[in-house]
């Protein structure tokens, strides 16, 4: 039986993004939504609100998640609390242990300077500017679990060159999930020239 598949973007995305646009060429509108996660309202985005826009789009379920980075950290999370509603999850380049890897990518000193000031300065890759997220993506993020305890079938794909978020965090999940299915293609984090493998691999196992 194929399920309905809500498509979660990014951190600082949208809809728009060329994954997305191009699994909703691939599966059709009628079967694949992409919600905004934020809004307008980037200022004030957390996981916690990211996760209650998934509750409502998902309805009673069940759905099929599909998530890229961040998108893939919050399809993980929900489907490890709501297994009921979740059938399959897909995820390209899962952002998982978001907070420390954050904290460390950032450094002591920015994170600081972020929690002082009360927001940061990042380039939004959907509005194609620079925008500033609030402190509280943070601190909300330290609520979350950093390897979901997703119950779920699951596929993940995770390049090996990935700059922004390590392929041995995705390792590291399926190690502890050694049901989840694990491709890591010679890519970076966009997984872009990987798109008709990942259609090849994902219709399948979405079907």
């Amino acid at each position: 039986m194929s399920h309905r598949i809500l498509y979660l973007h990014g951190f600082a995305s949208s809809p728009a993004s060329k994954k997305a646009q191009f699994f909703l060429g691939k599966f059709g509108p009628a079967r694949l939504s992409i919600p905004d996660l934020v809004g307008e309202d980037f200022f004030g985005m957390t996981l916690t609100r990211q996760l209650e826009v998934i509750e409502r789009e998902a309805g009673p379920g069940p759905v099929d998640l599909m998530g890229s980075s961040m998108g893939g950290y919050l399809a993980a999370l929900f489907a490890a609390a709501h297994p009921d509603r979740v059938a399959r999850v897909v995820l390209l380049a899962p952002a998982f242990d978001f907070a420390n890897r954050w904290a460390g990518a950032l450094g002591g000193e920015t994170v600081e300077n972020w929690r002082a000031d009360g927001s940061m300065a990042v380039f939004h890759y959907g509005w194609r500017r620079q925008a500033r997220v609030g402190w509280g993506l943070f601190e909300d993020s330290l609520l979350h679990a950093p390897f979901p305890d997703v119950q779920r079938p699951t596929l993940i794909f995770h390049g090996t060159r990935d700059a922004v978020v390590p392929s041995s965090l995705s390792e590291e999940f399926a190690r502890r999930h050694p049901e989840t299915k694990l491709h890591l293609p010679d890519s970076d984090h966009e997984l872009i020239d990987q798109l008709d493998f990942m259609w090849a691999e994902t219709e399948p196992f979405l079907r």
